[in-house]
């Protein structure tokens, strides 16, 4: 599988492979949504692969993935069931110390095992530590590559143990191409849309055409822009949310929020700066907690229209 924008990291992940000796610590950095996961896994595969030796094309024993777990037993049912789950807050302190266990036998099949920690973000403060014994002191074929969107929320330790490759935003013709290809239902308006609200982000574009987010865009921009004195547009936007939004839906809410927020640079006035840095704090808070918080939907939606209120009030020239 290929990627658009992934070039750049793929000549230097090929060129070190190709290199005398390999490092033991990578760190996949950007956006989420722009591929690193899949390039992740890619990349992985090619690491562990080795001459003579046959490579499964499904689940890899060589290659351990570490991330969120079902929040509670309840939850591991509705998994096994096929149903919407509910994921534990962090990457646990147990998880990177069974890792570690296995990281005392030999790998299955050749000579290297990969581990990959998916997003590295949200690794517990006991789960960091650990992570870092192994870091300072890797077993010999082992490799770690931690996907990460915040790479600040990382130990400056860890940080500073791991080769970093950088995933740029898309531009806006690249995010186009991926469109055309992925979702050519698809009409001009969406797709622009699509375009202006992902920030760079594949992911986010298409999130944006499948989950059918133009009306929300289009509500969160009113806001901003103009404000909601009356709450009737929270009250449309709460409606254009769904009475049960699934948590994708809440997660790309929130994901398209930023986006607003971050496209009213362009226009920003000096007096205006603190409140959309209050709401883009605000909003990055609500991004980092709603992956695994159980947020009641009304409320969540709610507050984000809140946040993007300020945003207006902000431009109101000041009296006195």
């Amino acid at each position: 599988m290929s990627f658009v924008g992934h070039d750049q990291p793929w000549a230097e992940w090929r060129s070190a492979l190709a290199g005398p000796r390999m490092h033991h610590g990578w760190m996949l950095a950007g956006k989420r949504g722009i591929g690193k996961a899949g390039f992740a896994m890619q990349a992985a595969r090619e690491l562990v692969a080795q001459d003579g030796i046959d490579q499964p094309k499904g689940n890899h024993p060589d290659i351990i993935v570490l991330s969120h777990l079902p929040a509670n037993k309840e939850e591991e049912k509705k998994q096994e069931q096929g149903k919407p789950f509910q994921l534990k807050r962090n990457i646990s302190v147990d998880q990177i110390r069974a890792m570690q266990l296995r990281l005392n036998t030999r790998p299955t099949l050749g000579s290297r095992r990969v581990i990959i920690i998916d997003p590295a973000d949200d690794l517990e403060k006991g789960a960091s530590n650990a992570l870092l014994k192994s870091l300072e002191e890797p077993p010999v074929g082992s490799f770690f590559i931690l996907v990460t969107h915040r790479p600040g929320r990382l130990l400056p330790t860890i940080r500073s143990r791991c080769r970093v490759l950088s995933f740029p935003p898309l531009d806006d013709s690249q995010l186009s191409s991926v469109l055309a290809q992925e979702a050519p239902q698809a009409d001009a308006a969406t797709r622009a849309a699509a375009i202006a609200a992902s920030g760079g982000s594949p992911g986010a574009a298409l999130d944006f055409v499948a989950l059918d987010l133009g009306k929300l865009h289009r509500l969160m921009l009113e806001i901003a822009q103009s404000g909601d004195p009356d709450f009737k547009r929270r009250g449309l936007l709460a409606e254009a949310m769904g009475a049960r939004p699934d948590r994708e839906r809440q997660l790309a809410a929130v994901e398209l929020a930023r986006a607003v927020v971050a496209g009213q640079m362009a226009n920003i006035s000096p007096q205006a700066i603190p409140g959309l840095v209050h709401t883009h704090a605000e909003l990055s808070r609500l991004s980092a907690q709603a992956p695994t918080y159980n947020y009641d939907p009304g409320l969540l939606v709610m507050e984000i229209g809140t946040l993007l209120t300020t945003l207006a009030a902000s431009r109101e020239p000041a009296h006195g």
